[in-house]
């Protein structure tokens, strides 16, 4: 599949800070030679530069397999990911991690995945699996895992857990970075993470904390995913720290992807003002220095990996090259999609409407988990509760819903907690997407429909659904409950489907699937629902009420 040939056009040398007219020579899949011109740039030609990177991101979030995940993203001109496989990991272990590296094998893209560090995230919640220092050092031997996935476990950090430093030295002793993941830690707290070798952090949420983390050594992910944005308010870091800043997704569901990638966050940062330089080497540069990989930046002797972009302002990409493969044209994909074979772990019976009543205790008031639309972070809250035959219920003119985990992994009573900020008129939606765990999580107004949107799910061993009364919808995600095998573009119209039939319940979130899938990620503050029961993630422990 590799091809001999030249290409000429305006050639932006990021090293150099220069473009000029150039002929790029690709033999065998590798940059041959380049012989730049003393003419000006000529705009009529395309604009050759190194593709972009998307340096955290979590291929199953696209609920796309990673091959269907690449076909979407080269037509932006994404020629890499440095990927976290955690989320599989925590529903099918080293088997799920072998899956996606056997399926990212398959296409030209640069796969890098990590060896996930924290399976499970914690200890509140059930999982499908458990990787402990041994298994995550037999990862990090491997020369396709390219470092530590995010250090979630904050605490285990500052309190010395011996299994937690022994990953993080199995990753020193391999010569891989760490990742870190430490919203809101601040002061002596975050210099002893810090100082435990983590050096990045995608999950600044104020430019105050970005900042602070930045001046002490730690490289900032601006992250701008279908969930958590937060682009808008870390983007001014650029202007001063261009060697230190990355762009990511984190999640990125499949209609986003279709729409967009890394590209779309380079025509955002020229439009605030950014150098552009600046802006090239977040998007292109700075991952692969980071991260040791092995992915071209348009170098003689370099991978032929480049794009071809009609200018430097919108960056509306022509042609993505991978290895010396044209891998998209003119904003169609050129790869194949390849057949699949799932894995899953999926054991649990199809639920009553009547297993997921809420008994009154007689309480005056209720903590309630607010949802803020654009953060994966929560805010807690107390209110009256609603009663009626003597059960706590959803109250939709109060904007206060029932919030339902079941585990699925074994037969075990739900969770319930309630929640604000879905906005729901009537109906339940539901998914087996629910970080970290991924555990059925279901939302809605109604015992009836929240039920029948779980047992959906259960039918199908994975998926998404909305259910309004007779109305009823899902999408299957039959690999791991996270992925679908089918074509990434005809999930993203499904996916959008489902969103919009989730928005016509009532919901005014930009996201509501993304959102809920977070409502379950304890180790994000403030209130988060586990299979076990309403956790506070500030104190780390159970919430009773």
């Amino acid at each position: 599949m590799e091809n001999t040939f030249s290409l000429y056009g305006n050639l932006v040398d990021i090293f150099s800070q220069t473009i000029s007219p150039a002929t790029v020579y690709v033999n065998a899949g590798k940059i041959s030679g380049i012989d730049k011109t003393t003419l000006s740039v000529d705009e009529q030609l395309p604009f050759i530069m190194p593709g972009f990177i998307d340096s955290h991101v979590h291929i199953e979030s696209s609920m796309l397999v990673p091959s269907e995940f690449a076909r979407l993203a080269v037509v932006h001109g994404t020629i890499g990911s440095v990927s976290d496989p955690h989320e599989i990991a925590n529903v099918c272990g080293m088997e799920g991690i072998q899956f996606m590296l056997d399926n990212a094998g398959q296409v030209p893209f640069h796969f890098y995945f990590g060896a996930p560090s924290c399976v499970p995230a914690t200890t509140f919640e059930t999982a499908g699996a458990k990787l402990d220092s041994k298994d995550v050092a037999v990862l990090l031997s491997k020369p396709e895992i390219y470092y530590l996935s995010e250090m979630m476990n904050f605490p285990g950090v500052l309190h010395h857990d011996a299994e937690v430093l022994n990953k993080i030295a199995a990753a020193t002793s391999a010569g891989k970075p760490v990742d870190g993941h430490a919203p809101g830690l601040s002061g002596e707290d975050a210099i002893t993470y810090i100082n435990a070798g983590i050096k990045t952090d995608h999950e600044c949420f104020t430019l105050e904390e970005a900042l602070w983390k930045l001046k002490n050594g730690m490289k900032i992910l601006i992250r701008e995913g279908s969930a958590a944005k937060n682009f808008d308010t870390l983007i001014p870091l650029l202007k001063t720290y261009p060697d230190e800043i990355m762009f990511c997704s984190d999640d990125k569901h499949p209609d986003s992807l279709e729409d967009g990638h890394i590209n779309v966050l380079c025509k955002r940062a020229v439009a605030a003002g950014i150098p552009l330089y600046h802006i090239l080497k977040a998007a292109c540069i700075n991952p692969v220095l980071h991260y040791h990989l092995d992915s071209g930046l348009l170098r003689k002797g370099d991978s032929a990996d480049f794009i071809l972009v009609h200018n430097l302002t919108t960056f509306d990409v022509l042609s993505t090259f991978i290895k010396g493969i044209k891998v998209s044209d003119k904003g169609h994909t050129l790869m194949p999609s390849i057949a699949v074979s799932p894995v899953n772990h999926f054991h649990c019976d199809a639920i009553s409407p009547g297993e997921i009543i809420f008994p009154s205790s007689g309480q005056k008031e209720i903590p309630v988990i607010e949802a803020i639309d654009g953060q994966l972070i929560t805010h807690k809250s107390f209110v009256s509760p609603t009663i009626k035959n003597g059960n706590i219920v959803s109250d939709p003119e109060k904007d206060v819903l029932k919030l339902v985990i079941l585990n699925r992994y074994k037969k075990a009573p739900p969770a319930i907690a309630f929640i604000k900020n879905f906005g729901f008129k009537k109906g339940a939606i539901a998914s087996s997407i629910a970080h970290d765990s991924h555990n059925i999580i279901a939302i809605g107004v109604d015992d009836e429909d929240i039920a029948e949107a779980m047992n959906l799910i259960i039918s199908q061993k994975g998926g998404i659904s909305c259910v309004d009364k007779n109305e009823k919808h899902i999408l299957s995600l039959p690999v791991a409950g996270l992925m679908s095998a089918e074509d990434g573009y005809q999930v993203a119209r499904q996916y959008a489907f489902l969103d919009k039939k989730a928005k016509e319940l009532g919901s005014s979130l930009s996201a509501p699937y993304m959102t809920l899938s977070f409502m379950a990620l304890l180790v994000i503050p403030e209130l988060k629902l586990s299979d076990k029961g309403l956790f506070d993630g500030h104190d780390f422990c159970f919430v009773k009420f």
